[in-house]
């Protein structure tokens, strides 16, 4: 008898458990799209802060160029040195150039990107807005008479939007040079010919929706990242788990987006 009432207290709890996840999990997800809608309608609405987006353009862009530059090139070194064998194989060496370049361009490059990007620029984001949350600097531009959102978060979503694609263009540059680098530690191949042979093989079906996509990369960075700041709550101690769920949470979101334009993208092939 004990046992049967032990078992059902248990399920009851778990269940209990289940609703109040689920339930969170919703009311999430709308304070998230009504804080993505507000962002729409203060990017819109005039006086606009084109000094504080230039310097967050220039803080963002600064903060992810050398780290991305340094892994870009090492990813299409390695990329290269690890294929070269299997493609040695079968006797399609020459083939090399081509599948690192459309590998690089259509996925690799911008996902890696992006995630270095939700990793450096997310975390900074999310612990420098909760950080101004919990010390009230948020609460003393309200007083002051300045609109905080349109400050501090428009301005910050839109340098992650615009800056992204422009660091997965140079990472695509700096990791097509390391594959170039790569094929000459074996073989000699000429920087025209190498070169020749990756664009040749590069369609627009290839280049566009990869150069779209991290758009959508670089704003849902931004958004989730400066919703978990602006909201933060608990003290100090919010301000190092903002910082860390922005890192976990847009680099979720960059696999989810990913996954979505990796379908739809099949349609027209």
């Amino acid at each position: 008898m004990k046992r049967f009432i032990s078992t059902g207290l248990e399920k009851s709890v778990s269940d209990g458990e289940g609703v109040a996840i689920l339930s969170n999990f919703f009311r999430t997800v709308s304070r998230l799209t009504l804080f993505t809608g507000r962002f729409f309608k203060e990017a819109i609405k005039p006086p606009y802060e084109f000094g504080e987006f230039a310097k967050q353009c220039y803080l963002v862009g600064n903060k992810s160029f050398l780290l991305i530059a340094i892994t870009a090139f090492i990813m299409g070194l390695v990329l290269t040195i690890q294929s070269r064998p299997v493609l040695a194989e079968f006797g399609a060496q020459s083939w090399l150039p081509a599948m690192v370049g459309v590998s690089i361009v259509r996925e690799i490059g911008p996902v890696i990107t992006a995630l270095i990007f939700a990793g450096k620029v997310g975390s900074g984001i999310g612990a420098e807005l909760s950080s101004m949350r919990v010390t009230e600097q948020i609460e003393a531009m309200e007083v002051s008479g300045i609109n905080p959102y349109k400050y501090i978060v428009v301005t910050r979503i839109l340098a992650a939007t615009c800056m992204l694609p422009l660091l997965v263009a140079f990472a695509d540059s700096v990791a097509l040079y390391g594959s170039y680098f790569g094929i000459n530690l074996s073989d000699t191949v000429s920087f025209q010919s190498f070169f020749f042979h990756v664009f040749k093989k590069l369609d627009f079906i290839d280049v566009f929706p990869a150069f779209i996509k991290t758009f959508f990369f670089g704003f849902f960075i931004g958004v989730i990242s400066c919703y978990i700041g602006y909201n933060a709550a608990n003290g100090t101690q919010g301000v190092g788990k903002a910082a860390n769920s922005s890192v976990v949470f847009s680099s979720l979101m960059v696999f989810l987006l990913d996954m979505i334009a990796v379908q739809v993208t099949s349609f027209f092939i």
